[in-house]
């Protein structure tokens, strides 16, 4: 089944198109990347497995133009890797969120369709964008079926004692104000990948995802299910993060917008483009930015790092302490999969809780999956590289076979 893989933001599209020849022998075909669409120098990237890469700027007046030049490029005589898009089978959506209705993914349709405009209020920067994709897709492919795969599904089995807040319940009742979490996707990929490389057993076990990057969280994995995780109502609570604040006093936020006269649209952005590990350092968002800067001694950047990597040992103990223990902690993500100094400081005076961290198998490990912790450690530590866009081709192949 050949799968076309879409993510698409508000001005971008990342897919890849990948042949799923069973439910574990995925073969890349090509993947590519669309960027500021809306401008009229839209850069368009295409890279097909075996043949000439693609690349060109131009307008992209929508994600119906995007979808349209990209469909051109799977067939092209050059660039191309299908003959026809008759061998388009199936094209699967990443989806941010999915409220309450969708505890996996589904096949799109008209109800399908509904539940997740009924969502945009939830995820407002987000969702209208997925939608755009899978739009675009009804019109350009109107036989070919979708599927959606939502950030949110993998958390639907966290309970109410997690998911809960403890303000009025009518706001739940009425506004579904509550935690949905994020990166489910990539938190159930890792656990899973991780279990079968080390020979655990994935639906006995209690696991600790780490997905750290920009956007960063920590999942709780009690016997294969989700039970908490540090997201929240949005992505901006839990970590420290690129320019996200995370957890704070909201009587902090409160007093800041009282004192500076701000309005609810500036508090937005101050916590979610203006705070986090940016803010603290009034450097960078970027942690190869900031580990620079503590390399040269300036002393904001090495609060951000510290406050950075403090709060993935608070919430890695926290969970462990919520599941009874813990049997492997995972790091996955930008800097999960390539900052070997936030997995040192995260996993440093671990001893207590059967952490046995091998520093020299950390040092310098980037971009692969690999063991981190000793032969003799009671809890395994591990690094995985992420791959959301397999997940969703492998949901769509189980869904539409």
């Amino acid at each position: 089944m050949i799968i076309l893989v879409l993510n698409c933001g508000s001005s971008s599209i990342k897919y890849q198109l990948i042949d799923m020849k069973s439910a574990n022998d995925p073969v890349l075909m090509a993947k590519g990347l669309v960027e500021r669409i809306g401008l009229p120098d839209a850069i368009f990237t295409h890279k097909p497995e075996g043949r000439e890469k693609y690349e060109a700027v131009f307008p992209i007046p929508d994600h119906t133009v995007g979808i349209n030049k990209l469909l051109e490029l799977l067939v092209d005589e050059r660039y191309g890797v299908l003959k026809s898009l008759d061998q388009l089978d199936a094209v699967g959506n990443r989806v941010a969120h999915g409220g309450e209705y969708f505890p996996d993914s589904a096949v799109v349709n008209d109800d399908v369709i509904a539940k997740i405009e009924s969502c945009f209020e939830l995820a407002p920067l987000h969702n209208p964008a997925n939608m755009k994709g899978i739009m675009a897709v009804r019109t350009l492919l109107p036989n070919v079926p979708q599927v959606c795969n939502f950030d949110t599904s993998f958390h639907a089995t966290i309970p109410a004692k997690n998911f809960l807040y403890a303000l009025p319940y009518r706001y739940y009742e009425q506004d579904r104000v509550r935690k949905y979490g994020f990166h489910g996707t990539s938190h159930r990929y890792v656990a899973q990948k991780a279990c079968a490389e080390l020979g655990m057993d994935y639906a006995k076990s209690k696991i600790i995802t780490c997905h750290i990057g920009n956007g960063a969280s920590i999942t709780a994995i009690l016997n294969g299910r989700s039970f908490d995780t540090s997201m929240g109502f949005t992505p901006v609570d839990g970590l420290v993060m690129g320019t996200r604040c995370g957890e704070v006093d909201p009587g902090a936020i409160l007093y800041i917008m009282d004192k500076e006269g701000l309005g609810t649209a500036d508090a937005r952005n101050m916590i979610n483009k203006e705070s986090g590990i940016l803010g603290v350092s009034g450097i960078s968002f970027d942690m190869r930015d900031i580990e620079a800067g503590v390399k040269a001694g300036n002393e904001r950047a090495i609060v951000g790092f510290d406050m950075y990597n403090e709060r993935i040992k608070k919430y890695v103990g926290g969970y462990a302490a919520k599941m009874g223990g813990v049997d492997l902690i995972v790091f996955t993500g930008g800097v999960g999969e390539n900052g070997p100094e936030t997995r040192a400081a995260v996993c440093s005076d671990m001893e207590f809780m059967g952490v046995v961290f091998d520093r020299a198998a950390n040092n310098g490990v980037r971009g692969k999956d690999k063991v981190l912790s000793a032969p003799d450690s009671r809890v395994k530590v591990m690094v995985c590289t992420t791959n959301e866009e397999l997940v969703i081709a492998q949901d769509t192949f189980r869904l539409l076979s």
